[in-house]
């Protein structure tokens, strides 16, 4: 890895633990704030760790980045409180909410949507050189990983408000009254996992000559005789002779 490329991952880092140390002052729900940045500080490890052996390229720490800053934020005012509103009516002098017709907080919801728009990238960049996929692997898997865990995601809320309970289970859950929040938090991060790949396609169709030939080898069957049974029957006989 070269100098520069080190210095701007350690110079996105900084400005992480900078933000993120400001927002930990005073925030809205001190509870809440530790219980939305658990998963925070897990995701930051797996980074620091994974640095030497697995750097990502520029472009996915950037990504990774306007993500979990966004999060800082969501953590920070609790995400039904983040007031976008009023940040818009100050600088623009009108209101989001007013414009769009919302009647609820969205900032969750931009925060779902952000999730697969900007992890979809580093999580195919990952798929690419651990997995070693190719062609329409590449892009489903971060699609899938992002719809699985986006689900899982809505488990672990659900799981939170039901162990904290009263307010601080609410406040973490953030349904806002909505009775498909988790269907929507889910279809958001979905869809921004899908632009995020189509974006992809369409930059490696137009530089890649061999896009359409990678694509369909990916697709074709490299093993013609089912497995199943027919492996477990195999690995059996071979336990058998040793």
């Amino acid at each position: 890895m070269t100098p520069s490329h080190h210095r701007f991952a350690m110079t996105l880092a900084i400005l992480f633990l900078a933000e993120a140390a400001a927002l930990a002052i005073a925030p809205y729900d001190r509870h809440d704030w530790l219980l939305e940045n658990v998963l925070t500080v897990v995701f930051a490890v797996v980074l620091v760790a994974s640095y030497r052996h697995l750097p990502l390229s520029r472009i996915s720490y950037t990504l990774i980045f306007l993500f979990l800053c966004l999060h800082e934020v969501g953590s920070h005012y609790t995400y039904a409180e983040v007031p976008y509103d009023a940040w818009a009516v100050a600088l623009t002098g009108g209101s989001v909410n007013e414009l769009l017709g919302w009647e609820r907080n969205h900032f969750d919801r931009l925060t779902h949507f952000a999730y697969g728009l900007l992890l979809a990238y580093p999580l195919r960049e990952v798929f690419l050189r651990v997995a070693d996929v190719r062609g329409f692997w590449g892009y489903f898997l971060p699609l899938d990983f992002t719809m699985s865990t986006s689900m899982l995601y809505e488990l672990v809320e659900w799981g939170a408000a039901e162990v904290f309970g009263g307010e601080l289970g609410m406040a973490y859950l953030g349904t806002q009254g909505d009775v498909w929040d988790a269907h929507k938090d889910m279809a958001l991060a979905s869809l921004g996992a899908v632009l995020a790949m189509s974006l992809t396609v369409a930059v490696n169709v137009r530089l890649r000559r061999d896009f359409a030939r990678e694509w369909a080898e990916s697709l074709r069957v490299k093993h013609p005789l089912p497995r199943g049974e027919v492996s477990f029957a195999r690995l059996w006989r071979m336990r058998k002779r040793d």
